[in-house]
């Protein structure tokens, strides 16, 4: 339980982020470059922070020890979608970030946008993994 909400959690997050947000702070970016950036890591780190921290733990108890409505190719696969968010967040939008940080840059923006939706189709399908397996219950 405390798997999917978190991950329904993300995916209302990350959808609005990447239809509201990241266009918004390629435009505010433009305005103030490190001021914007340096601000979103700030403030969003509160947000998705315990969602993640959540995710990460849930997703190894449910390797280990998963309710008897799970099986285990979905515990696999719905830990391997949020890697897949996770690996994407650290090595592509992370660096994003810290270069759009340094000064605004159209092509980074793009990059930004483009590159998000691979975690935003992740932490999508994840959550419909997980809201399956809890109305399997």
């Amino acid at each position: 339980m405390v798997s999917t909400v978190a991950a329904w959690g993300m995916v209302g997050v990350i959808w609005m982020v990447q239809l509201v947000h990241y266009p918004l702070l390629g435009r505010l970016s433009a305005l103030q470059p490190s001021i914007a950036a340096v601000d979103h890591q700030r403030r969003i780190t509160w947000v998705v922070g315990p969602l993640m921290a959540a995710e990460g733990v849930t997703a190894l108890v449910l390797l280990v020890s998963r309710p008897a409505s799970m099986s285990a190719l979905s515990a696999i696969v719905a830990a391997a979608l949020l890697g897949v968010a996770l690996l994407s967040t650290a090595f592509v939008q992370v660096p994003l970030h810290a270069r759009l940080a340094e000064g605004h840059d159209d092509a980074v923006v793009r990059s930004l946008i483009s590159t998000n939706w691979v975690r935003t189709a992740a932490w999508t399908a994840r959550g419909i993994v997980l809201a399956a397996v809890l109305a399997s219950a």
